[in-house]
């Protein structure tokens, strides 16, 4: 059963350029403009129209767009909760800008190793991820720790619980990977399985839907889960429309200052009730745009959400953010 027929979720991605090399990652391959502050404006005004409620800025590194402090100041005057991930190369130079602008601030992190971390990213930036947590605790900030689970790492996910997000009081957020494209691992049974004991513990999010998901064998085109196309509105930084996600990209539509109208329009209505049913969507568990596919649907997947969304809730205060 349907309970939300309006996007909840915007991804803005401001550029795919990026400063770091991760293996899991490609999006730094492609070429890419910035998004234009003009477009991003306009946009944002439509998008709380169509009913939209976070805005996640995204790339890329969004920290490379000089203009993002200016981005998340609109959206905060127009009542979007903002959210940001960052590989902290930048964030030391931009903190003060961004002080108090964004609401779930995400700290990506591969290994508590230095050099496992570096390797991962395919840069030198651990020590800009300690750096920036000091920092960040500066300036009154509480950035969640941003933790993608593989095969390789599960066994280090002790070790940055007990060294940071504990000491910090900081969420520590368990994203299982996923994969795409021609960049591929997985989690075992037994990994999923360390993976849902670990939900419980203090200052942990993962939203257990995930672990049931690919237990489930990922979405299924005769019976999708995802609803990504609807639940979610995708804008690339060269202003397009992208459907049914970012992953997938089946079209791109120019939004020519007129998000709202062409949002609701017949034609993209049609290529939306697509979400989830594309061939390549069969076996799908990307976890960026099942998340809000699961709050939007009364289903056993919404039900296993719960927990996990109420209580980041509560241990960010997400409720005082609402308007």
């Amino acid at each position: 059963m349907r309970l939300i027929r309006r996007p909840v979720l915007a991804n803005y991605y401001l550029t795919y350029r990026c400063n770091a090399r991760c293996w899991f990652c490609d999006i730094w391959e492609r070429p890419s403009p910035y998004a234009t502050p003009e477009a991003v404006k306009r946009n944002l005004t439509d998008l709380r129209r169509l009913g939209v409620r976070v805005v996640d800025f995204t790339g890329g590194e969004p920290l490379l767009h000089r203009q993002l402090p200016q981005f998340l100041r609109w959206a905060k005057e127009l009542g979007f909760i903002t959210t940001v991930t960052t590989n902290t190369l930048l964030y030391p130079k931009t903190a003060a800008d961004l002080q108090g602008l964004i609401d779930m601030l995400h700290f990506s992190l591969d290994s508590p190793d230095e050099e496992a971390h570096n390797r991962s990213r395919g840069v030198a930036c651990f020590s800009f991820f300690e750096k920036s947590l000091d920092i960040a605790r500066r300036l009154g900030e509480r950035p969640d720790i941003l933790f993608t689970v593989t095969s390789k790492n599960i066994h280090e996910i002790e070790e940055v619980y007990r060294r940071w997000a504990l000491p910090y009081d900081l969420v520590l957020i368990l994203n299982p990977v996923f994969s795409y494209h021609d960049i591929h691992d997985s989690l075992s049974s037994e990994d999923l399985q360390t993976l849902r004991r670990w939900a419980r513990r203090k200052n942990i999010y993962l939203n257990l839907a995930f672990i049931r998901l690919r237990e489930m064998g990922g979405n299924h085109v005769d019976a999708p889960v995802c609803r990504a196309a609807s639940s979610s509105i995708v804008i690339s930084p060269d202003n397009r429309l992208v459907l049914p996600c970012y992953h997938l990209e089946k079209h791109s539509l120019p939004i020519e200052g007129n998000l709202y109208e062409l949002w609701r329009s017949a034609e993209v209505q049609r290529l939306v009730a697509m979400e989830g049913r594309y061939p390549e969507c069969e076996g799908c568990v990307i976890n960026c745009y099942m998340e809000p596919s699961f709050s939007v649907s009364l289903n056993r997947y919404w039900l296993l959400s719960l927990p996990s969304t109420l209580k980041y809730a509560w241990e960010k205060k997400m409720w005082k953010r609402w308007r």
